[in-house]
């Protein structure tokens, strides 16, 4: 039962600084979560614009979705959305090659032993292909189909996940709409100025520059890489990791729609690497690259040389440094999204990181005392969840044997945090996945990384030698199913023409 004192402490008002994907995401989340005794209030300005060429995402955005109750094809209808189940990697452990990582496993588990070594012993015999044959998200992403996975585990159409492309812009108005309608409160303006309490150093309000003052017990900082309150207001500091992830800036063009692949593609060039996202009534791409390796008009060139379709808008430059804030939840403010920190859109985690705070904040809500305890922990979780997704990234830069441009060469030797030369050195002697706390991404997206450049074990794993089992026959039978069942399934294109097919 709650005490009259617990409820005293409870915290009445939530003030939201920014909009966009970050802003409604949490607003929603908000909205659906705080039933009553809370007013949630979100400032943002159109006069902010939004670069919207179309955003990727991972599988976890689907739990989200489902936790606020939406219909996932009115979901993508209202986004223009499509389906997504991996990325496929064009020219980055070497040119002219390229790899895939799945949404799902590859293979499917029968043994205590990974499915992988049963691969590598066939693949040290020369008596196995591509690893990427016997995924079954890469089966029916190679074919363009997409249908949902089957929820029977004996079918190999249960052995694979999907995620979403979708136009941010639309994702934050179809957010907007759902979180209004549940009583959240919607203000124009931009802010002007943060007041802090001079006893607490708390945020104790913002004004506007129309002069309205605003006033709340906890503030959301979405206000992308500016940080209005967490960095300009209190002065939070921020980790740069430039030096790993050399990428600093960005072009972004939207193209005509061309072939509706139901996966993204990373084409990497001389000092960075391409996106391209399809949309239902068009492309987004981008161009991610170092201005310490490459002008900014020769970036530009390289996008639009690369297009697969006509340009529809003019490209727009965005520069970044990537890294984090010293902490993300700083005295009675919490920074979501960009104004957290930044990783570039190589594994598509932009929209999964607000995801993950808006989570934290909800598992860890505050009352007014703000415990530090609390906090401690949201950070401490943050923290750790963005360098394992940092160590990932950093992978792909670092196993490339590329030698034919500066960046490449400067990658392929650099120094790299400790805990991911450690994952590189188990997997390069054995085959062996070494998990971390929190780690996002799991097996099989490490695997896929460090198979598909060409970081091959020396050695399986010891426990073959005491296997039977003929893994060229096992291989041959589960490459030869994978093949089938994606035949079964309709095209990317006929499976959103039936069930979320958007009006434009």
């Amino acid at each position: 039962m709650q005490t009259a004192q617990s409820k005293s402490k409870s915290i009445k008002k939530v003030l939201i600084v920014g909009g966009g994907t970050a802003g409604w995401m949490t607003a929603a989340a908000l909205a659906n979560a705080l039933q009553q005794g809370c007013e949630v209030t979100l400032i943002e300005s159109e006069a902010i614009g939004t670069v919207g060429v179309g955003e990727a995402t991972i599988p976890p955005i689907r739990v989200f979705n489902q936790t606020l109750g939406i219909d996932e094809n009115d979901f993508v209808r209202a986004t223009k959305g499509t389906f997504k189940l991996g990325i496929e990697f064009v020219n980055w452990g070497r040119e002219q090659h390229s790899y895939f990582h799945p949404f799902g496993s590859f293979g499917r588990p029968f043994d205590m032993v990974n499915m992988h070594q049963y691969w590598l012993q066939a693949f040290q015999n020369q008596k196995a292909s591509s690893l990427d044959d016997y995924c079954m998200a890469w089966a029916a992403a190679r074919e363009g189909k997409f249908a949902p996975p089957n929820r029977d585990p004996r079918n190999v159409l249960s052995t694979y996940e999907y995620a979403y492309h979708f136009d941010a812009g639309l994702y934050a108005q179809f957010l907007r709409k759902y979180a209004e309608n549940k009583g959240v409160k919607r203000i124009e303006g931009k802010v002007d100025d943060v007041t802090l309490n001079p006893d607490s150093g708390f945020v104790q309000s913002v004004t506007m520059q129309n002069g309205e003052t605003l006033t709340a017990d906890l503030f959301i900082d979405c206000s992308g890489f500016r940080g209005i309150l967490i960095e300009g207001a209190l002065k939070t500091g921020y980790q740069a990791w430039d030096h790993w992830l050399p990428c600093d800036s960005a072009w972004a063009v939207a193209s005509e729609k061309t072939t509706l692949t139901p996966y993204t593609r990373s084409i990497a060039h001389q000092a960075g690497w391409q996106w391209r996202i399809p949309l239902q009534h068009r492309t987004g791409n981008g161009h991610v690259f170092s201005r310490q390796f490459m002008s900014e008009t020769q970036a530009c060139d390289i996008l639009l040389e690369n297009l697969d379709g006509k340009r529809l808008t003019d490209a727009k430059l965005l520069k970044f440094k990537t890294g984090r804030r010293n902490l993300f939840w700083h005295k009675n403010v919490v920074a979501i999204g960009l104004s957290s920190g930044f990783l570039e859109p190589l594994e598509s985690t932009s929209i999964h990181l607000i995801q993950t705070g808006i989570a934290k904040l909800l598992a860890l809500f505050p009352d007014k005392d703000f415990d530090p305890l609390v906090i401690d922990e949201y950070n401490r979780v943050a923290i750790k969840e963005i360098e394992n997704i940092r160590d990932f990234l950093i992978l792909h830069y670092r196993l490339t044997e590329r030698q034919d441009s500066e960046m490449w060469r400067y990658c392929a030797s650099m120094a790299i945090p400790d805990s991911l030369q450690y994952k590189i050195e188990h997997f390069k002697r054995y085959g062996r996945l070494i998990s971390s706390e929190m780690d996002l991404f799991g097996k099989a997206s490490w695997l896929a990384v460090h198979i598909g450049q060409f970081n091959i074990p020396q050695n399986y794993e010891p426990l073959m030698a005491h296997r039977t089992n003929d893994s060229q026959a096992w291989l041959n039978k589960l490459k030869a199913a994978m093949a089938a069942a994606a035949k079964q399934l309709p095209t990317h294109q006929q499976y959103i023409d039936k069930f979320c097919k958007s009006a434009f």
